[in-house]
């Protein structure tokens, strides 16, 4: 199943691996190698064999997260100013933020749910 290379001692993975595909199976790696987002077949297969798994995880929810999560502190923040500053708060503002934290807050559950699902 493997076999030592006539490599110098200086290489670092003296050891190969001989894997014979056809042209399905190569296209299938390929594919998958793509979905991952990995274009080094070696280190795509070396991973495989240890692991078993690679995970590829699309950040735009949490992209949207960080995004809604800037602009509630932006606002709590402008809050915070003018009630130092008035000495005073709107109801009307302590709501609005409120309905921001609730979108906030409804987004965090639907990310836990997409990476419950992993």
């Amino acid at each position: 199943m493997s076999e030592t290379t006539s490599v110098t001692p200086a290489r670092r993975r003296p050891f190969r691996v001989v894997v014979h595909l056809d042209e399905a199976e190569v296209a299938l790696i390929e594919r998958k190698m793509a979905e991952a987002g990995i274009r080094n077949r070696e280190a795509y297969i070396r991973k495989m064999c240890l692991d078993g798994h690679v995970l590829k995880i699309d950040f735009t929810d949490v992209k949207r997260l960080i995004w809604l999560l800037s602009n509630a502190t932006n606002n709590l923040n402008q809050l915070a100013k003018r009630a130092n500053e008035t000495h005073s708060i709107a109801t009307r503002d302590i709501q609005a933020m409120r309905a921001e934290l609730d979108v906030v807050w409804a987004e965090v559950k639907l990310a836990m749910r997409k990476l419950a699902k992993l």
